[in-house]
């Protein structure tokens, strides 16, 4: 478990870096958790754009000058992404999916018992050769 709290801690480290330059997803990328850090990344662009559209003049906003009612949200969103990146890290590699199905211990990627090697990463598989 000691992997998986380090790797949990540089995912949350990474996030906490991303969203101080004000990347949401960071840390997801990091754990190679790509659509999670693309839906991370265009949520906060969203809601960013949705508040800024709402409490600000887009034409005229600058960053200096953005109103709380769009800071705040944007900072919290961030640091929800830096906190979820810590609980995905902490799943650790070679988790098992909702379905039963095993994941790749390199990636985290769905697999094949069928395949001797990760479909997602190309990662030679133990557990397969094992089995044999």
């Amino acid at each position: 478990m000691a992997d998986a709290r380090r790797r949990a801690l540089v995912a949350a480290l990474v996030g906490i870096l991303g969203a101080s330059l004000g990347i949401a997803g960071a840390g997801h990328v990091y754990l190679r958790e790509w659509r999670r850090a693309i839906a991370w990344f265009t949520f906060v662009v969203g809601a960013g754009l949705v508040l800024l559209s709402a409490f600000a003049d887009p034409a005229t906003a600058t960053l200096s000058e953005l109103p709380t009612e769009v800071t705040v949200p944007i900072v919290g969103l961030l640091f929800l992404s830096a906190l979820d990146a810590y609980r995905i890290g902490m799943r650790g590699p070679g988790h098992q999916q909702n379905d039963g199905q095993p994941t790749c211990p390199a990636c985290g990627g769905g697999l094949d018992r069928n395949l001797d090697f990760c479909p997602w990463c190309a990662e030679e598989l133990e557990w397969h050769t094992e089995e044999q």
